[in-house]
């Protein structure tokens, strides 16, 4: 986000807060001339309670200190005509307004701090994404790419799930995973695997080494003997049984081929000339972190990916999104339904579809990336020919 956006939402909220206020002032002056006019027996004084209390719904304590002040002020002048000061029932008017103005302006206080920390916490929130999850790049040899990350929670801006892309010699290879379990534990596992990817998918020659050296890294780590235990703190249960399900694929710069891992993950998705192709792979090997499961090396299966091709690689947020009668979200029926587009129309097309369905809030985190092999470029074509 820039910093002109940036200015321009703060700047609103202070220009509307100025333009509200104006309400609570022409009350003050109202109630207080009907008072004035009004026959002696009716005392329309305590009405002045609502200006400070309307101002704090939307100011802050300053503003809301100075309506307040003035419609004790008010009360006082209205007091003054009517009768006098020291009249006992416009005493006790003025001594509660008072009262009740500090104490708003006290609540106004405390919404204000409470604000404050809120934005520090989406400022961390925002610093954590950019480091740990990095934004993809929107071309990456071959390939056009779009990603994007959608928080359950509205506070939060990262959790769990996870992806990335390495170009490598050949080509270039993604991860798109997703940690059992939520906060912290969960960035921590997050920010693990993506690490161990990022350094190991340069060096392994293949997918089944590179899925074996990240089984390695994330049960390593469930097993470190420095981590508490669940006697010493029973939250870490969960965390040290925890496991990450993940896809990898291998994208040839010159091969039309996907090469594929999956690791007990929702398989990806290619749409093709209209149609939607669920990659599948026969022998899935078990998430990462279940190290006493994982018998021989994982088995890498190769699918066709033409040059215009489309793949839709995702976590279990998008597809177990549900709506008001607990119906799943289709994905691919609603991808197959949609006009061909480019990698970024995509994921904004389902983004928006997704959070309608689910009635605008997600009950999981979601990730997904979307991947396009563009057209060769005739002089690429020419030099692989000769």
């Amino acid at each position: 986000m820039d910093v002109r956006r940036r200015l321009a939402e703060l700047r609103w909220p202070r220009q509307q807060s100025r333009a509200l206020v104006v309400i609570p002032l022409a009350l003050i002056v109202v109630i207080s001339v009907v008072d004035v006019l009004a026959p002696s027996e009716v005392h329309l004084g305590p009405l002045l309670v609502a200006a400070p209390a309307i101002t704090a719904s939307f100011a802050g304590p300053r503003t809301t200190a100075a309506v307040g002040a003035l419609a004790v002020l008010a009360q006082s002048i209205v007091a003054a005509t009517r009768t006098t000061l020291l009249d006992l029932n416009h005493s006790v008017q003025i001594a509660s307004l008072a009262v009740i103005s500090a104490l708003v302006t006290l609540g106004a206080h405390l919404r204000e701090q409470h604000e404050k920390k809120m934005t520090q916490l989406r400022s961390v929130a925002e610093a954590a994404q950019t480091v740990v999850l990095r934004p993809l790049p929107h071309r990456m040899g071959p390939l056009r790419i779009a990603s994007v990350y959608l928080a359950a929670e509205a506070e939060a801006q990262i959790g769990g799930d996870l992806y990335a892309a390495v170009r490598t010699a050949k080509g270039t290879r993604f991860l798109v995973g997703d940690v059992r379990g939520k906060g912290l534990a969960a960035i921590s596992d997050a920010s693990l695997l993506l690490g161990a990817f990022r350094a190991a998918a340069y060096r392994q020659p293949d997918l089944p080494a590179l899925v074996t050296h990240l089984e390695e890294a994330v049960f390593r780590d469930g097993q470190d003997p420095g981590a508490p235990s669940a006697e010493d703190d029973p939250s870490e249960e969960e965390t040290r049984e925890s496991f990450i399900t993940a896809v990898l694929l291998d994208i040839p710069d010159r091969e039309p081929t996907i090469q594929l891992v999956d690791c007990g993950h929702p398989p990806p998705l290619v749409l093709r000339a209209g149609r939607v192709l669920s990659l599948d792979v026969g022998q899935p090997a078990p998430p990462l972190g279940l190290s006493g499961l994982l018998g021989a090396d994982p088995v890498v299966e190769t699918f066709a990916f033409e040059p215009g091709d489309i793949a839709l690689l995702y976590t279990d947020g998008v597809i177990e999104a549900r709506d008001r009668s607990g119906a799943f979200y289709p994905l691919a029926e609603r991808i197959a339904s949609w006009p061909p587009s480019d990698p970024q129309t995509l994921l904004r097309r389902l983004c928006g579809d997704l959070v309608a369905h689910a009635g605008g809030r997600l009950g999981d985190d979601a990730a997904m990336v979307a991947v396009e092999r563009l057209p060769a470029e005739p002089e690429r074509q020419a030099a692989t020919r000769s």
